[in-house]
């Protein structure tokens, strides 16, 4: 039995107990950012230890594989720290803080071949994104010309939320980019299987200066909430939105627009991907659909149902047509490709999560984005 810790009690981290726990995967414990926040979220999850810091599981021979949710700043050390330990390691994006702290990673995973390295980009795994991906990489769209969409949001609207991703000590020098533009990199990347050549960026802060709270909120939490009557005005230096036009590896062409500040888009990840023969369009919000534009015949919209799908996504679906998978889905499916990986035991075998490559390749693509955007100009990736 392989057992799981999960390192990180916001909101991330308990989507990650959640979805461990539905694939049977035994979570052993949790870490917090204090040893009562730890007692708190083992007694709320249920789970058996209570870590009261991060080398107490390093130091746990009943620990096999760790999860890290924690700010960006902790990626490096940890992921470090358990690798070195022979822990299997399941990291969220960005896997760290910039190209070069990535690259140490990728080696050091390359170091330890019979351990997992994992980067959290679970939108890979809705079903109709394996899907898609089976159809371009198949040819039945044609040549890919051109990719567009983005991931906007609302959760930093207002000069009153905060967050720690607004501080680059904790973050990185990229808020928005780094956040969620790097999952719609990904996930392009992912679905067409090309590589960016050259990109142009440009970013904005709308909001310079924000009212931080004087006690600390949840990601997304400040949305529930009154403004604090306590604050401190803090100047922000990452920005709020971003634009990017990319070129791709077969002469293909690419934007991509994220926001943070984007009032009544709540979590809306999409993409349309051009082909000679077909588009694709797709968004998070509505997972279970897949628009197919064509030319010479009507449009199509494949609504999520295994007996439709290729068989690799089939593999992907845990319900029939009509029952509709979502956001807690794609992570137990991520989860499921990472540990059927790990039970099989061929560490020589095609990887079929996303690996410490993909995240250096995608914080690559974040300083080269920051740089851009400094120089005003095209970079070559």
């Amino acid at each position: 039995m392989t057992n799981a810790v999960v390192v990180g009690t916001g909101f991330i981290g308990p989507v990650h107990v959640e979805a461990l726990r539905r694939i049977g995967v035994h979570v052993r414990g949790v870490l917090g950012s204090s040893p009562e926040k730890s007692q708190q979220a083992a007694q709320s999850m249920n789970l058996e230890v209570a870590y009261p810091n991060y080398q107490a599981i390093i130091d746990d021979p009943e620990v096999h594989a760790i999860h890290i949710t924690t700010p960006n700043d902790t990626h490096l050390s940890m992921s470090k720290q358990a690798l070195l330990a022979g822990k299997h390691v399941i990291c969220e994006k960005p896997l760290a803080m910039n190209a070069a702290e990535t690259a140490e990673l990728v080696e050091l995973a390359k170091a330890h071949p019979n351990l997992v390295g994992a980067v959290n980009y679970n939108k890979r795994f809705y079903p109709l994104v394996q899907h898609a991906r089976d159809m371009v990489r198949s040819g039945e769209i044609g040549e890919v010309r051109l990719t567009r969409g983005g991931y906007l949001q609302d959760w930093l609207l207002y000069d009153t939320d905060w967050n720690w991703r607004l501080v680059p000590e904790q973050g990185g020098s990229t808020r928005a980019i780094g956040d969620i533009g790097t999952h719609w990199m990904d996930l392009v990347g992912f679905i067409t299987g090309l590589q960016i050549t050259e990109l142009l960026a440009d970013l904005h802060t709308f909001i310079p200066v924000r009212r931080k709270p004087k006690q600390a909120l949840a990601t997304f939490a400040g949305k529930e909430a009154a403004a604090a009557a306590e604050y401190d005005e803090i100047h922000i230096n990452t920005e709020d939105v971003g634009a990017v036009l990319f070129h791709y590896s077969n002469g293909a062409r690419g934007t991509m627009n994220v926001s943070q500040v984007t009032a009544g888009r709540k979590n809306f990840c999409n993409f349309e991907i051009v082909g000679s023969e077909a588009t694709l369009a797709w968004d998070v919000e509505n997972p279970n659909h897949l628009w197919i534009g064509r030319r010479d015949r009507p449009n199509e919209v494949l609504i999520k149902d295994p007996s439709l799908m290729s068989a690799n996504a089939r593999y992907y679906n845990s319900y029939p047509g009509g029952h509709t998978e979502g956001f807690d889905d794609s992570f137990k499916q991520l989860y499921r490709a990472v540990y059927d990986y790990i039970h099989a035991g061929n560490y020589s075998a095609p990887k079929p999560y996303p690996t410490f490559e993909d995240g250096h390749q995608e914080v690559i693509l974040c300083d080269r984005i920051v740089e851009s955007h400094q120089q005003r100009g095209w970079v070559r990736v």
